[in-house]
């Protein structure tokens, strides 16, 4: 007799059973009744002995009804909604967000598991998906150091309405970031050191990828006509350009943002995740970020970076003096007690022999100050008073001065004080008005 059928039974499992009863009264034998259900004969044997020991309740899965070890709980769920809702992780997309549960929350959940939990609540991602692209990519090379692509980015990276800009440099070969500086505008002294980290870090890179702004190439780079150029006519370098030249850098110019593609990716991911480690780490200010991009560039690399197609590395060692290299460069004339005039201001060179009119290489370095090159030598340059002749008192004139929070004015912070001759204040005046000037 066919014991009785349980209730949570399946209309599948229920047939089975049907089949199994069959074949223990004899009604089939267990060759026919292991292919009628589709199983083994040493299978259908396991089915028959375990229903006659434990009857339909065999069929049934032991985990059915069992709320697998995995599951999110209602009050799980419940914490990741209200997290995210706060104030703390506003704006992050799905994938940061799980990240920064594991890492200050204690809720460790997959990225699908998360995004599952935030869209049932009605929140949607603020990460657009990416649309697919009508030009090709293009391949990576396949070497690390033999490329790296400079860019900078505005943006309001400490929220509020207060726009600054975060310069940047990324490895082609591996997307490694392998230097970032954040300064108020976009700025010969950022993207300087930025090469600078790249290179203390690194080495030289082979070349440099970058756009046509005035920073890397001469806005007369494009006007010498064939002409002219037969004639022997040519256009200064930069100073970026001619920094890297005395490295041995090649610099090119990429003609539209698609042609580096790569770091306009890296400030997409960027934007979207440092303004909430920013806020998580209570940092609000321009010296705060660079401290912080120093731990946080080896962690983005960790999690982002991919393997070259070649493991031999391109980078050259360098054998420079970078404060020299990475500097403001320009040939003066001075007198025979040292004097020159720079930046409509006259200096005077401490030491060295001069006779007469003799040329120099006057260079204004951030972090060494302002310093003349003769004879292979770097010399200290202090301030210098010329005598005035006596003349008669005219009129003063009325002048406007711009406010301290004018957007053309400067911070006198913006460079450190990497050496104590930074502290006259003409030096570092001078300073100021040639690596951060506003390029046009």
């Amino acid at each position: 007799m066919k014991k009785e059928v349980t209730l949570n039974m399946t209309q599948k499992q229920i047939n089975r059973y049907h089949v199994i009863m069959d074949s223990l009264e004899g009604k089939l034998t267990v060759a026919a009744a292991a292919a009628a259900l589709g199983v083994s004969e040493r299978q259908m044997t396991r089915l028959r002995n375990g229903v006659t020991k434990e009857g339909a309740a065999f069929l049934i899965h032991k985990n059915k009804g069992r709320s697998p070890a995995h599951t999110v709980t209602e009050e799980e769920k419940q914490a990741i909604v209200e997290t995210y809702r706060g104030d703390k992780y506003e704006g992050a997309n799905f994938l940061h967000f799980s990240e920064l549960l594991a890492e200050h929350e204690g809720i460790s959940r997959s990225q699908p598991t998360v995004h599952r939990v935030l869209k049932a609540a009605g929140i949607e991602s603020p990460k657009k998906r990416r649309r697919n692209k009508p030009h090709r990519s293009r391949k990576r090379k396949a070497r690390e150091g033999l490329m790296t692509q400079l860019d900078a980015t505005p943006y309001k990276w400490f929220g509020g309405n207060a726009m600054f800009t975060l310069h940047g440099g990324i490895d082609d070969a591996t997307g490694n970031i392998v230097g970032a500086y954040m300064t108020k505008n976009e700025c010969l002294h950022g993207y300087y050191e930025v090469m600078r980290q790249t290179i203390e870090g690194n080495g030289i890179p082979v070349s440099v990828y970058a756009d046509l702004h005035a920073i890397f190439c001469s806005p007369n780079a494009g006007k010498v006509t064939v002409e002219e150029q037969l004639a022997g006519k040519t256009v200064n370098d930069t100073q970026f350009g001619r920094a890297m030249k005395e490295l041995g850098v090649t610099l090119i110019g990429a003609r539209s943002p698609q042609a580096k593609g790569r770091i306009e990716r890296l400030w997409e991911t960027l934007q979207s995740r440092l303004v909430i480690e920013f806020r998580i780490h209570v940092i609000k200010d321009i010296h705060e970020a660079n401290a912080f991009l120093v731990d946080y560039i080896p962690k983005f690399n960790a999690q982002f970076g991919v393997e070259p197609e070649l493991a031999e590395k391109a980078y050259v060692p360098n054998t420079q003096e970078l404060d020299i290299v990475l500097s403001v460069k320009e040939t003066r004339t001075a007198d025979n007690g040292g004097v020159f005039s720079f930046k409509g201001k006259s200096w005077k060179i401490v030491g060295g022999d001069f006779a007469g009119k003799t040329k120099v290489e006057v260079v204004a370095s951030a972090r060494r100050g302002l310093l003349a090159l003769h004879k292979g030598q770097a010399l200290d340059v202090l301030p210098y008073i010329k005598p005035k002749k006596a003349s008669k008192p005219k009129a003063e004139r009325a002048t406007s001065r711009p406010s301290d929070d004018h957007p053309f004015r400067r911070s006198k912070h913006e460079i450190p004080l990497y050496s104590s001759d930074l502290a006259y204040p003409e030096i570092r005046k001078m300073l100021e008005d040639v690596f951060l000037a506003k390029y046009a």
